[in-house]
């Protein structure tokens, strides 16, 4: 081997949908690149950070494999009748609790309320629930709702291109 040779550092494997892995300890790790808002107040920060991390667990933690279908602790708890779709309600009760401590109207309540009793009903339903439960991320729903809901109040914070003001203009031409 050569001494002396400057080598580029390595980046990151580079996988399939715009992961990255990394090499811990001999274990290949993957991350999801995804966009991480900034809110307005540490608070509410660090209650979307564990509305995130319960919807993740319950909706879409492990990807089966040879597919592209991920499944969480919801469709895996929900294979035991009723019993598991209720434990499965509980803790989609903790993330409408949670917005309802951040200050979601009513209207975007009653919707989160509706996707996670829908999810609860037709999970009951022994093997079509089971596959309703995989399909239908009540959940994931309902993040999206509240992250709807804080952008709509002002509370993301908004950094790097794109942040500035909206400047909105139509063109006429002149014949």
């Amino acid at each position: 081997m050569m001494q002396g040779v400057n080598r580029p550092a390595r980046k990151p494997r580079s996988t399939a949908r715009g992961r990255q892995g990394s090499l811990r300890g001999g274990v290949l790790t993957r991350m999801k690149a995804s966009t991480v808002e900034r809110y307005s107040d540490p608070v509410i920060e660090a209650s979307v950070a564990r509305i995130e991390a319960v919807s993740r667990l319950m909706d879409d933690l492990f990807e089966i494999p040879g597919t592209n279908v991920r499944v969480g602790l919801d469709a895996i708890i929900g294979l035991v009748p009723i019993v598991g779709d209720l434990i499965s309600q509980a803790v989609s009760s903790y993330i409408i609790w949670e917005a309802r401590q951040l200050g979601v109207s009513r209207f975007t309540m009653g919707r989160m309320i509706a996707n996670s009793a829908l999810d609860t009903v037709v999970g009951i339903i022994p093997v079509a629930g089971d596959a309703f439960d995989v399909m239908f991320r009540a959940n994931r729903k309902n993040l999206a709702l509240l992250k709807g809901h804080l952008a709509k109040h002002g509370h993301v914070r908004r950094r790097g291109a794109g942040a500035g003001p909206v400047i909105d203009v139509t063109a006429r031409s002149v014949a």
